[in-house]
């Protein structure tokens, strides 16, 4: 049995039908991917600015933590001298070199 032209047709316009679904829902499902990777990429790049300006934030306290290293550092290097033990001597147990002269006020 031949298939008649008017099946044919038929069989055609179904094959039409059915290529046209199939790409109204590639597209849409491409749609949608392309959607959601748009939605992620903003919320990416929040996050990043967060993140930027939490490093500097965290660069900025270390650099003050490594002044104020630098800072205690030379603190105890002059604690260690002969200097600083005369001058703790005199403000807090009294130090007078002999024939030294203390003024002190009166209250």
């Amino acid at each position: 049995m031949a298939k008649t032209k008017g099946t044919r047709r038929k069989v055609a316009y179904r094959k039409n039908n059915q290529n046209r679904l199939s790409m109204v829902l590639i597209i849409i499902v491409v749609l949608i991917l392309t959607v959601t990777v748009a939605i992620r990429c903003g919320e990416m790049s929040q996050r990043l600015e967060v993140l930027e300006a939490q490093k500097e934030e965290l660069q900025q306290q270390k650099d003050e933590e490594a002044a104020r290293a630098e800072e205690i550092e030379e603190f105890r290097k002059y604690t260690q001298t002969a200097g600083y033990v005369e001058e703790v001597a005199k403000e807090k147990l009294g130090l007078v070199y002999e024939g030294e002269i203390v003024f002190k006020e009166e209250d």
